[in-house]
């Protein structure tokens, strides 16, 4: 059987395969702040809606997802709130 990467690839092979998204260099604090936090918020809400729906051990750890990622928010809004803050 012919593979169509190299076993195992190469540091440049796993950089382009498994690095799919990049930053752009020249957003801004506030823009990478902002979109953080509206990306935190997602997941958290998936998060909460996925520990309704499960039990036991499984619960627990997305309810522990759910209270990391509020923590994480507070971080964020928080760095957002001191690199431009309310007049």
């Amino acid at each position: 059987m012919i593979k169509d990467s190299p076993n195992p690839p190469s540091a440049s092979d796993t950089d382009t395969r498994y690095g799919l998204f990049t930053v752009r260099a020249d957003l801004d604090t506030e823009t990478l702040l902002v979109n953080a936090s509206q990306d935190l918020a997602s997941i958290s809400n998936i998060a909460t809606h996925l520990a309704f729906e499960i039990d036991g051990a499984q619960r627990n750890v997305a309810l522990g997802m759910c209270r990391m990622l509020e923590g994480v928010q507070l971080l964020v809004d928080r760095a957002l709130d001191k690199s431009h803050p309310a007049v």
